[in-house]
């Protein structure tokens, strides 16, 4: 399989979606292309492969889609985190703000705990406030956030800031909402 030289080549930029003003970056090309997926998972595991790791946590939906090839990748757990009613077994939530308005997440009360190294997993780092409500979910249960991991960061948005000193790999940047970047 040949290696993925640039990832970017595998975003699509689309512009005024979902409102106007917004640029939104397509993952769907990549997920179209095992070789990029593959090259994904290898690069977000590289910087975690030594990190004593124990599970890899990530939110619904799009996160389950690099998470979970990822925790099989590294060879640890998968902890889905879900949105409220989705998780069948006792849960934990955490209420969470957003820019306009509140949501609120979900994991299940023996999901992590005391001992365990979590790594958080995404495909999009924004403002943070998903991958905050992540971590305050794994550390109010006892669990080590050790780091996070990112296809992509809108670095303008300053998300990272949310997440302290976790160590933060992210495979492609985006310091503007041009189109051209």
């Amino acid at each position: 399989m040949d290696r993925i030289v640039n990832l970017k080549d595998y975003i699509r930029s689309i512009p005024d979606f979902p409102q106007p003003g917004i640029m939104f970056r397509d993952i769907t090309p990549m997920l179209k292309s095992a070789a990029a997926m593959k090259e994904v998972i290898q690069q977000m595991a590289a910087p975690f492969r030594d990190a004593g790791v124990t599970s890899v946590l990530a939110a619904e939906a799009r996160g389950f889609v690099f998470g979970a090839p990822l925790a099989m990748e590294l060879d640890v757990a998968f902890v889905p985190v879900r949105k409220p009613g989705k998780l069948p077994y006792e849960t934990r939530t955490l209420q969470y703000d957003l820019e306009y308005g509140s949501d609120a997440l979900q994991i299940h009360s023996d999901a992590v705990a005391a001992g365990d190294r979590v790594l958080l997993v995404d495909d999009l780092l924004a403002t943070g406030g998903t991958i905050e409500a992540c971590m305050m979910l794994a550390e109010k249960q006892g669990a080590e956030v050790v780091g996070a991991a990112f296809v992509i960061e809108l670095a303008f948005l300053n998300g990272r800031e949310r997440l302290g000193d976790k160590q933060i790999c992210s495979l492609i940047e985006y310091n503007t909402e041009s189109a051209d970047e």
